[in-house]
């Protein structure tokens, strides 16, 4: 698809700016779990075009799909057994298509998943890899390795996948594969230069057919250097991320995305990029966001944050430093498919630096309704998410939590589909499982499914979902959908468009106190977030949106409550 000419598009950020996505509202998709046109259970694409208006009513300048592409859902979607089609359980390529011309229509960018580091064992290519001998070019697409002892019975090494269980397969000729999550999921050669050349092709495929940027899974595990006597699971795990890893974060990877990146520059504008990178070390991030690699990288800082001005601080002025050095723009994230939402971690105990996931605790322990309160975390919620709109950079949103919707617990064990439950891969760390952010999300009130289709959805939804409907917060002004709408209204004309604010910020260490957290944006506004319980006095300004309703004491100043952000324009 050919993009207007800037004058005439219909694009919040002119549609042949190449830096659009530098302070762009994206919204994450998962595309089972959106809309539903047929009726089957499963969102498809057709439910996402029948919602595409919806999306242009939100504000967001574009969207993420989750994996969409045919699938055994070993692992919801991300085990591919075809990069350059459509699952039919999900639509068509001639959908995909119109999907892409309509949401273009509506001013709306596209960007979709590619998983790099493994396909699903159902891939051509895995199978032909089985069906052939040891040591064949089909087996060198994959990560093949002989077996220990003396009939090559114990696997290669003793590491462990992502998901629990062994890292390591056997074959029926003996030989063992490597899978770093789940069992279905071979992790691909990227020592075979045919790996190389076939993503190059999905790449060009996808951005063909109007795509206008990637994620990139895994992003930092691509690359491998794996000595013939491979180390124990111990000996690696305390090995340094400092880019001679054998398997994290290789400094060679960068290699591959150089690659890539002469393919997005082929294209007017050229197609962004950003990565999945878990990395503790900031500054190794930010290589994969240098304009020579992916251009982007995803911080992840504030997923494990505690609701907390100190520690907001610190992730916000760490993350500009590493903005610096790359040349990129940050990103920003609260919630997104892989960790419990963000106005449930807001409800419950703060973690204090534990390095564990939050909300994974509270799930194993049977998810107690008296240690999570729920108006609290929905009411931090909102304000963390207005602060993080203030932010400079892009900011990344997941279905749902415009409706502040809290994680679901009401889910049997015979009903879960991730396969971090059923393999019990870190269970300290996913409890238990995915699956209670990846529910269907309710656009009604009433029906089998709250609106999601015209029968069940394929994960359970809770009762409580009625009053946290599309529907019932349309109609309600100070609903959380409500304030994303206008919050997302006002950001457009401070931050985007024509005019492009600068993407930096000034603390104001004047009302930085305590609880309170405040800085400046060019084009003289204000973000002013109390993270405490107390209301503190508000200083004078033009109100440009807030995440609660102000008070007042009874000299009639005005006051900013606890749990609350506010936009305020000055001078």
């Amino acid at each position: 698809m050919t993009l207007t000419q800037a004058e005439q598009s219909p694009f919040r950020i002119p549609a042949d700016s190449p830096d659009w996505w530098r302070q762009a509202v994206v919204y994450q998709i998962y595309p089972r779990s959106f809309a539903d046109a047929n009726g089957d259970g499963i969102g498809d694409l057709a439910g996402i075009i029948s919602r595409i208006d919806y999306l242009k009513e939100l504000g967001v300048d574009a969207v993420w799909l989750s994996p969409f592409y045919p699938s055994e859902l070993a692992d919801g979607g991300y085990d591919v057994a075809d990069y350059r089609n459509v699952d039919p359980r999900i639509g068509t390529l001639d959908e995909f298509d119109e999907m892409s011309t309509k949401l273009h229509e509506a001013g709306i960018r596209l960007i979709v998943d590619i998983v790099p580091n493994h396909s699903s064992d159902q891939h051509p290519w895995f199978k032909e890899a089985l069906a052939s001998e040891k040591g064949s070019p089909a087996r060198d697409r994959y990560i093949f390795r002989d077996g220990l002892g003396e009939h090559g019975e114990i696997p290669p090494a003793d590491w462990k996948g992502s998901f629990g269980g062994a890292a390591w397969t056997r074959v029926p000729d003996g030989q063992w594969y490597l899978h770093s999550f789940a069992i279905e999921q071979p992790d691909w050669n990227w020592n075979n230069p045919e790996i190389h050349a076939d993503f190059l092709k999905t790449l060009r495929f996808w951005a063909d057919r109007g795509v206008d940027g990637f994620r990139i899974d895994v992003a930092n595990s691509l690359a491998k250097d794996l000595p013939e006597v491979l180390p124990s699971a111990a000996e690696l795990a305390a090995m340094p991320i400092d880019g001679t890893h054998p398997t994290i974060d290789r400094d060679e990877v960068q290699d591959i995305y150089a690659e890539w990146r002469e393919v997005f520059n082929e294209y007017d504008p050229p197609r962004t990029a950003v990565a999945e990178a878990w990395l503790d070390d900031p500054a190794r991030r930010a290589r994969y966001a240098r304009p020579e690699s992916l251009g982007q990288a995803f911080n992840f800082d504030l997923l494990t944050a505690d609701f907390d001005a100190a520690q907001f601080r610190r992730v916000v002025s760490t993350n500009l430093e590493q903005q610096e050095l790359s040349g990129s723009s940050s990103t920003w994230v609260l919630s997104n498919h892989d960790v419990t939402r963000h106005a449930t971690r807001y409800g419950l105990a703060p973690l204090n630096g534990r390095k564990v996931k939050q909300g994974a605790e509270w799930m194993l322990a049977g998810a107690p309704a008296d240690q999570l309160d729920r108006d609290l975390g929905v009411r931090r919620a909102r304000a963390a998410t207005l602060f993080v709109l203030a932010l400079p950079g892009s900011a990344y949103l997941y279905q749902g939590e415009e409706l502040g919707l809290h994680e679901v617990t009401e889910i049997g064990d015979h009903q879960r589909q991730d396969p971090a439950f059923f393999h019990g891969g870190r269970r300290d760390y996913d409890g238990l499982g995915r699956d209670g952010c990846r529910v269907p999300i309710p656009w009604t009130s009433e029906g089998p499914s709250f609106g999601f289709g015209a029968a069940g959805a394929h994960l359970p939804q809770p009762a409580w979902f009625a009053a946290d409907s599309v529907a019932a917060e349309e109609a309600d002004p100070d609903s959380t959908l409500s304030m994303y709408r206008r919050a997302l209204a006002v950001r457009a004309d401070l931050v985007t468009g024509e005019g492009q604010a600068a993407e930096s910020l000034e603390w104001d260490d004047g009302l930085s106190q305590g609880d309170v957290l405040a800085f400046r944006r060019p084009g003289g506004w204000l973000c002013l977030t109390n993270f405490g319980a107390e209301a503190v006095a508000l200083p004078a300004g033009e109100l440009l949106v807030a995440s609660e309703h102000l008070s007042a004491d009874e000299d009639g100043q005005q006051l900013l409550p606890g749990a609350t952000t506010v936009w305020l324009r000055q001078g």
